[in-house]
This record gives C-alpha cells, sequence and structure tokens, in this order.
C-alpha cells in the first residue's frame, strides 16, 4: 500500500484525547482543502446520502456525532434535512461548522463519555470519521443508540477497525440485547485518493 498523506496518518496515530485536541484544532482551517480537495474524502456524503435514502427523505432531528468541520452537515442539509445538531472534541472544527450555517446547535463533546443528551432526543444519529485508528471505538454507538428515539437510524463509518476493534462483535451484542437491528454494514469508499475504503453499518434502533 502506498504511504499515507503526512496529515492523514498523524490522525490515524493519535494517542490520547489531548493530543487529538490539538491536532484537530490545528488543522481545522485547512481540512477541508486537504481532505475533499487533497484526497477525495467521500465517507461524509455516502454517510449522509445513505441516512437520508434509508429514511425515505428527511429523517427527522439528526444527531451529527464527531461532525468535524461540517461535512456531513452540508451534505445533509443539500438533502433537505432542516434540523441537524453537531458535537465534537475540537473546538476549532466546530468553530468551521459553525461558519457553514448548516447546524442548530453546536456543542463540544467527549464522544467516549456519556453525552449531555437526553435519551429519545434523535430521529437519527450519523457519525463518519470517529471510528478509526486513534480516534473512538465501538463504545460510541451506546450512546448514540441512547440519544435515537425507537425506530430511528444510526449511521456510521468505521475504517481500518472493524476486526481489530471488535466492532461488529459490539454490534451483536447491541442487537442479542434486543437494543437494534441491524440493517446493513456494506463496504464503501472513503477516502478515494489514498485508496481508504469503510463499512457504513446502519442500526434501527428498538
Amino acid at each position: 500500500m502506498a504511504e499515507r498523506s503526512p496529515k492523514l496518518q498523524r490522525a490515524y496515530d493519535l494517542k490520547s484525547k489531548a493530543e487529538a485536541e490539538t491536532v484537530y484544532d490545528e488543522w481545522a482551517a485547512d481540512y477541508d482543502a486537504d481532505m475533499i480537495e487533497g484526497m477525495d474524502y467521500v465517507a461524509p456524503a455516502n454517510a449522509a446520502n445513505r441516512l437520508v435514502d434509508l429514511a425515505g427523505g428527511d429523517p427527522g432531528p439528526v444527531l451529527d456525532a464527531g461532525c468535524g468541520t461540517g461535512l456531513v452537515g452540508t451534505a445533509l442539509a443539500a438533502r433537505s434535512v432542516p434540523v441537524i445538531d453537531g458535537v465534537d472534541l475540537s473546538q476549532g472544527m466546530l468553530d468551521q461548522a459553525r461558519a457553514r450555517g448548516v447546524y442548530r446547535h453546536l456543542n463540544k463533546a467527549d464522544l467516549t463519555q456519556r453525552l449531555d443528551i437526553a435519551d429519545d432526543s434523535y430521529s437519527a444519529a450519523i457519525c463518519v470519521g470517529t471510528i478509526t485508528d486513534g480516534h473512538v471505538g465501538p463504545e460510541v454507538f451506546d450512546e448514540l443508540v441512547r440519544v435515537v428515539r425507537p425506530g430511528g437510524l444510526v449511521v456510521a463509518t468505521v475504517a481500518h477497525v472493524w476486526e481489530s476493534r471488535k466492532v461488529g462483535e459490539h454490534i451483536d451484542t447491541l442487537v442479542a440485547q434486543g437494543l437494534v437491528h441491524l440493517r446493513e454494514a456494506d463496504e464503501w469508499e472513503s477516502v478515494r485518493g489514498e485508496n481508504v475504503h469503510c463499512r457504513i453499518p446502519v442500526l434501527e434502533v428498538r
């Protein structure tokens, strides 16, 4: 496999939340140019389109968990989704997302901890680019399922770590507990310019 872009590899090599916050704060202003123009990052659009297609249109209020600069929110807004809230660890990334004007609320949050969001607050949640090397593990699904009301969808991208972080096993546990139904977990392109693929599991909350 060809060497990764240094910036992308740095993100995959993150070792702590403090390091992640620093790296993304520093990267925020150039992130879109680097990822979209430089690397053809298609995961945000792919996941957002899949959510809207499976919901048959506007899924209702959507939580964009790990929203970054707002690429997912922009893709959802382009599909006429009117109510989108975002959370992210990096204030720099949140500032970029706010400038897009597509989010109702944007708040700083750590996806490895319980979110300051009431149960059943959203009709759907989407999480793109966070379940991967150097970021968060499959435990984030527990919180996303908690904040999405029954019948709602949770859509995420999982790059590199489906087996190593036992993502599939974690989802199977949620299924066995009767909390979700796994509708699909297909492989999609993620970062075309870096030949990165991901799975996009879609969970229907029970």
